[in-house]
């Protein structure tokens, strides 16, 4: 992390969830909490009081606002969030779960100036550009054409072998193709796309994926390809028909269950299972079996190094954000390339090493908000210069 002077201490305060929620959401408990706080930790008395200084200057917070209405703010947060297709289930696992993302979006609207402001005398001397790539269109090709979309969508095929394409969340185009034709769907990065196969299982694309599926499903198995890229998948339970998805390296054979594949080709190909069990094959012959949370990591001997895994980092990008627990810079960087069709350059003298990034990042829409958010979790600066986009990091 940027070494902080002793005069920009407070502002680690602006990004504690439980700080911010004490000043929206004032309670017993956690008023007695910061006293507590305070008793055991007097020398942070100054930096508390700063940080409540700053809070009370920003413009939300001078509202007279009660707390139903504060709570109300927060739920047209929630409301927000859901419109970024973050689903209703994942934010309503707990109430602390939804005010957690709710304040880290708050947050950020909060200390933006703040950090401007307060930074203005820490050297900011290194730079990491970003710049925009042309972007590329999602492409169905089935039956010897191409069918090409600008958008996200959402493919659905029945088991007649029509193919019913959403777009926004609206039946958008219906193709008929042949029932016998192994189909290819070419998401992007910049993009993404679900596909309900014709058995019921649905395949959730992250950006940068290929796959290759049958239209309809024949004889004793079901089998899909995953080309490249990363898929969360859902296979509907057959106890005739086992399905696999097949990779460059291994095969994954399934027995209904939840799990997320990923196999770019500037990482190492892995599998976690959230829910079920499936078995591995490496090309090799290594066969490992995996059971709910493990995660295996293809190894290029051919074997797989298994553990047990907090599953919802590595599947939370289905729903719209990224989860991040002191992952190094240049992943978070990698994640947001793929995710918005960006290359981020920067000089061999910029030391990535010491930079960490801990907290949500809510995949928007709007590239700024996600970059102010990377910039407020690694105490970088961010910058927009018409389509380049900087990080400015302290000198190490």
């Amino acid at each position: 992390m940027c070494a902080k002077t002793d005069r920009l201490g407070f502002l680690r305060y602006l990004k504690d969830e439980k700080f911010i929620e004490w000043k929206l959401l004032s309670s017993d408990e956690l008023s007695a909490y910061w006293e507590e706080y305070l008793k055991n930790n007097p020398d942070e008395a100054q930096h508390l009081a700063l940080a409540d200084e700053h809070f009370k200057k920003v413009r939300l917070s001078s509202y007279n606002l009660s707390p139903e209405e504060r709570r109300a703010r927060i739920a047209l947060m929630e409301q927000a969030l859901n419109k970024l297709q973050i689903k209703r289930r994942v934010l309503r696992l707990s109430y602390a779960v939804a005010v957690s993302i709710s304040l880290l979006v708050l947050s950020v609207l909060y200390i933006k100036n703040i950090r401007e402001e307060a930074k203005e005398s820490v050297p900011f001397t290194n730079f990491i550009v970003g710049n925009e790539l042309q972007s590329e269109n999602i492409q169905l090709v089935a039956d010897d054409q191409t069918y090409s979309f600008q958008e996200n969508i959402d493919i659905e095929i029945s088991d007649d072998g029509a193919v019913n394409i959403e777009r926004a969340g609206q039946n958008w185009k219906r193709l008929i193709i042949d029932k016998k034709a192994m189909n290819r769907l070419i998401v992007p990065y910049g993009k993404r796309s679900t596909l309900s196969l014709s058995d019921g299982s649905k395949i959730w694309f992250n950006s940068g994926s290929v796959v290759e599926f049958p239209t309809l499903f024949s004889g004793d198995s079901r089998e899909i390809r995953l080309a490249s890229g990363e898929i969360y998948i859902e296979v509907e339970p057959y106890k005739r028909n086992s399905f696999y998805v097949r990779t460059a390296n291994f095969h994954i054979k399934v027995y209904g269950t939840k799990f997320n594949v990923s196999a770019y080709a500037n990482a190492s190909p892995s599998v976690v299972l959230v829910e079920g069990s499936v078995g591995l094959l490496s090309n090799y012959g290594e066969e490992v079996n995996l059971l709910s949370n493990d995660q295996a990591i293809y190894l290029p001997d051919g074997t797989f190094n298994t553990r047990q895994v907090d599953v919802s980092h590595h599947i939370s990008w289905k729903d719209g954000y990224l989860l991040f627990e002191e992952t190094p810079m240049s992943e978070v960087l990698r994640q947001i390339e793929k995710n918005y069709n960006l290359s981020f350059n920067y000089e061999k003298d910029v030391s990535l090493k010491e930079l960490t990034c801990t907290g949500t990042i809510i995949l928007s829409e709007n590239l700024d908000n996600v970059m102010t958010t990377i910039a407020l979790l690694t105490s970088t600066k961010y910058i927009k210069e018409f389509k380049f986009r900087k990080l400015l990091t302290c000198r190490f």
